[in-house]
């Protein structure tokens, strides 16, 4: 599927236009089916799309908010993406959505993640929109090059739901959406900002394998466009 490219002039304006979008999107499916479903990505990037998003005149009550990866943390470890979401998104009228976090206590990451898949499976497929981010290596969700599970995550065959990754420079053991969970979102974003992100984009939309760039594999093989939001 083609990518389409959004540029704006600083990241306070992506946000609110990026809000807007996602408002909208969420409205129609509610209008539609009478729910919405919307998946986020973590890190630093989105706190000021969050909190955009979260002031956003829509039913809340109808929203089911969940993670498109997550780290094996407490949910109020500083590294946690819940506690990035708790903190900037489920706020204002978005503190009526529901929010199905993907960490679960469990002996072991891999215990959580069925755990996850099985607490998440009510959301139903595709999501209505999905967000995902990008790291300065080329992976997205908790695709990392050279990631354990990486092949088994790209591969759209996998079940839908909750895998684990380990990489070198991932931190924690993760718990990641699948591809085929992701790649057919009815709105599909790639949400990066900044001019070093934006060669990493250029980069991976060239020549090369995905397993050593793996947002590629949503650039080349998601089913639905893809839209991509960037601001320097």
């Amino acid at each position: 599927m083609a990518a389409t490219m959004h540029a704006f002039a600083n990241g306070a304006e992506l946000a609110r236009n990026l809000a807007d979008k996602v408002a909208a999107s969420l409205s129609a499916a509610i209008e539609a089916r009478g729910t919405a479903t919307l998946a986020v990505s973590g890190g630093s990037t989105p706190k000021l799309f969050f909190q955009e998003l979260s002031a956003r005149d829509l039913d809340w009550t109808r929203v089911t908010i969940t993670l498109v990866d997550e780290r094996f943390v407490a949910a109020d470890n500083p590294r946690s993406n819940h506690l990035l979401v708790a903190e900037n998104l489920l706020q204002n009228k978005a503190t009526a959505a529901n929010f199905l976090p993907l960490y679960q206590v469990a002996d072991s990451v891999e215990d959580a993640a069925k755990l996850a898949t099985h607490a998440t499976a009510p959301i139903g497929n595709p999501f209505d929109v999905a967000i995902l981010g990008m790291g300065g290596d080329g992976h997205t969700a908790s695709f990392f090059p050279g990631g354990s599970n990486l092949k088994v995550a790209l591969d759209p065959s996998t079940p839908r739901g909750i895998i684990t990754m380990e990489a070198d420079g991932a931190g924690e053991p993760r718990l990641t959406f699948t591809f085929s969970s992701l790649q057919d979102a009815r709105l599909l974003v790639l949400h990066i900002e900044g001019e070093s992100k934006k060669d990493v984009l250029a980069k991976a939309e060239g020549a090369g394998e995905e397993a050593e760039m793996p947002i590629r594999a949503i650039l080349r093989r998601a089913t639905s466009p893809v839209d991509i939001y960037w601001a320097p």
